[in-house]
């Protein structure tokens, strides 16, 4: 692809400036700013089109220019993934907007990928339904939730918002608008710009089922001190049979061995009239929260037989732990992802904190044995690089693997952010047939795609 030019200020740069300008409207094409970049690389102009058409129109300037262009919604999840070879238009989704008319109490939704995931929910729930979608980003748009993979507790019962696609509206390279879904081809296609972060396509809406809202949800709470602690009281959940939402885990830095307690002490936590507290524990100690959703006396039942199984200091609430739909990092941390069979996951989580030195600390999706993990952003490239390696070497013996979503450039730079991909065959097929000319985020994917 030939070389487009590096600085606003070269000949023909003006004119596109007024070109974008005309397809978008004076207050919606400009020239980029600081704060306008993709994982620490800067765009050269921001577009925000005002409807699929427009957004069409930039993509085709894009086209006969030979410039680049990457989409973003919100901007929250902008660090993830590796950095593209160049951003010469950012193309923003924000007025990709709106909920398609639909008739009340319909098992569908048409959402406009530039519409931030809680006004759809805000919408939805004046009607009594929702989507099962609870990425943990907030502000986040449901096009930068499909965009990014992204996905929070209820991926557990309900699937991923991959998952859960019916169909995708979505804008290729050359800027033709393409329907994708209806058929198990057209949803094929559909799941495969799901974490493709705008490298296979502009996603302009999306199609996914609702639902109606649970009359009753109830949390379940027990501190929990290790990982193989942990991996026991998973399988015991996921054997009982309650039909669980979601069944997450928070295991911060500071976890460690289980305190010793004396008799009484157990015998106090245990007793009936604890079970309607919250769980309460030393400071330090993680926690294993249960999500139990479905009709009030169904759902009271099978709490009182989950905080029964669990024991300990288990407890109830009507209301989510501080730390549920939260990611472990930070800005400027390095964010790891896991995934690995569940019954592996108490490995995994060994092998992060023997590599590290410490504990590190982890949250997730316990019942999936998906969860993430944070080092610290001040730790050396170098030092980053071993853990990974480490890491990685277990995981690779129990068909998981660990993902670097975001880093500090240094560590961005000095590491693989991911690690052996077996369907990275496919993603370049997928690539150079939906983007041959490589105009769509280059570099954005595995493989320098």
């Amino acid at each position: 692809m030939a070389a487009a030019a590096s600085s606003t200020d070269r000949p023909g740069a003006l004119d596109i400036t007024r070109r974008l300008t005309e397809i978008c409207g004076p207050p919606f094409a400009r020239l980029a700013g600081p704060a306008d970049e993709v994982a620490g690389r800067p765009a050269r102009w921001v577009a925000v089109p005002g409807g699929p058409h427009a957004a069409a129109e930039v993509l085709r300037l894009a086209a006969r220019h030979d410039l680049t262009v990457v989409p973003r919604g919100a901007g929250t999840k902008i660090d993830w993934g590796a950095a593209p070879d160049r951003v010469d238009i950012m193309l923003d989704t924000g007025r990709l907007a709106g909920i398609g008319h639909q008739p009340t109490g319909a098992p569908t939704a048409e959402v406009g990928a530039g519409t931030p995931l809680r006004a759809v929910q805000a919408a939805l729930e004046r009607t009594g339904q929702r989507l099962a979608v609870d990425a943990p980003s907030p502000g986040a748009t449901l096009g930068g939730v499909l965009a990014a993979g992204e996905a929070g507790p209820l991926r557990h019962r309900h699937g991923s918002p991959c998952d859960q696609l019916l169909g995708v509206r979505y804008l290729d390279a050359d800027g033709e608008l393409v329907d994708a879904g209806g058929g198990v081809d057209g949803l094929e296609l559909a799941r495969l710009l799901c974490g493709s972060q705008g490298a296979l396509g502009v996603l302009v809406s999306a199609t996914l089922r609702v639902q109606a809202v649970p009359a009753g949800r109830i949390w379940v709470t027990r501190p929990v001190w290790t990982p193989l602690e942990v991996h026991d009281l998973v399988r015991r959940v996921l054997a009982a049979r309650l039909d669980p939402a979601a069944v997450e885990l928070d295991l911060p830095a500071g976890a460690g061995p289980r305190p010793r307690q004396d008799g009484r002490a157990e015998s106090m936590a245990r007793h009936p009239s604890m079970a309607g507290r919250a769980a309460l524990g030393p400071a330090g100690a993680g926690r294993l929260a249960v999500l139990l959703e479905g009709g009030p006396a169904d759902v009271a039942e099978r709490a009182d037989r989950l905080v029964t199984l669990l024991g300990g200091r288990s407890g109830v609430s009507h209301s989510a732990p501080e730390w549920w739909r939260r990611y472990p990092f930070g800005p400027g941390d390095t964010a790891l992802r896991i995934e690995v069979p569940i019954a592996d996951l108490h490995a995994a989580v060994y092998a992060l904190r023997d590599a590290a030195g410490a504990p590190v600390p982890v949250r997730g999706s316990a019942g999936l044995g998906v969860v993430h993990a944070a080092l610290p952003g001040a730790m050396a490239p170098d030092r980053v690089a071993s853990i990974l390696a480490a890491v990685r070497g277990v995981l690779l013996a129990r068909q998981g693997r660990c993902v670097v979503l975001s880093a500090p450039p240094a560590v961005r730079r000095a590491v693989d952010l991911w690690g052996e991909l077996a369907g990275l065959p496919r993603l370049r097929a997928a690539k150079e047939h939906l983007d041959p000319h490589h105009r769509l985020a280059p570099g954005r994917l595995p493989g320098g795609l």
